[in-house]
C-alpha cells in the first residue's frame, strides 16, 4: 500500500505507521553509532517528537531522513556539551587567594565563633534564625512553616541575633 505524497503526517495513524516502520532501526543506529551512554531510547523519542511538532512541513517521503538527521544532531549536541563539562571539571581550581595568612586565621576562627554562638543558640532561634538568613525565607513563610505567629519568628530572629552580638563582639 503506498502512500500518497501530499499526505499529511499529522494524521494519527500515518505517524503511527512511521514510527513503527523507523523507530527500531534508528534507536539501533543511534545505539551502534554513539553507545549507550547517550541514550538512544531518548533520542528516538525526541526525534519522533520533532516530527510531530513539524507534521505540517515534512512530507511522508523525507520523514526517515529527517528522523535520522535530528536524532543523530540531538546526540552530537549532547557528545559536544559532555565534552565542554569533562574540559571543565578537569581544569584545575585556583589554589591561591590575594588574602594574606593573618586575614585567613582571623576568618577561620570567626567562623568557628559564629559556629558555636549559633549551636548555642536555643533551637527555637535557631531555627528560625537559619530558617531566615541560610534559607533565606521571610518571617511570614517561617511562621506558617512553624506554626506559630509572625511575631513569635520576629522575636525569635531578633532575640538570636542579641544573643550572637553578644557572643561575637565583631558582629
Amino acid at each position: 500500500m503506498k502512500k500518497n505524497i501530499s499526505e499529511n503526517i499529522c494524521n494519527e495513524t500515518l505517524f503511527a505507521s512511521i514510527f513503527k516502520k523507523y523507530s527500531k532501526n534508528l534507536h539501533d543506529f543511534l545505539y551502534y553509532k554513539f553507545g549507550e551512554e547517550f541514550n538512544p531510547k531518548d533520542k528516538v523519542q525526541e526525534a519522533f517528537i520533532k516530527l510531530w511538532e513539524n507534521c505540517s512541513k515534512i512530507p511522508p517521503s523525507k520523514a526517515k531522513s529527517f528522523l535520522f538527521t535530528v536524532a543523530n544532531n540531538l546526540t552530537i549536541n549532547e557528545t559536544a556539551h559532555k565534552k565542554v563539562v569533562l574540559k571543565y571539571q578537569q581544569q584545575k581550581s585556583k589554589s591561591y587567594t590575594n588574602e594574606n595568612p593573618e586575614f585567613l586565621i582571623q576568618e577561620k576562627e570567626y567562623m568557628s565563633k559564629l559556629e558555636n554562638a549559633i549551636a548555642n543558640l536555643s533551637e527555637a532561634q535557631r531555627v528560625a534564625f537559619l530558617m531566615n538568613r541560610i534559607e533565606g525565607k521571610k518571617h511570614k513563610e517561617i511562621a506558617e512553616l512553624l506554626n506559630i505567629s509572625q511575631k513569635a519568628v520576629e522575636k525569635r530572629i531578633y532575640g538570636a541575633l542579641k544573643k550572637l552580638r553578644e557572643e561575637i563582639k565583631e558582629l
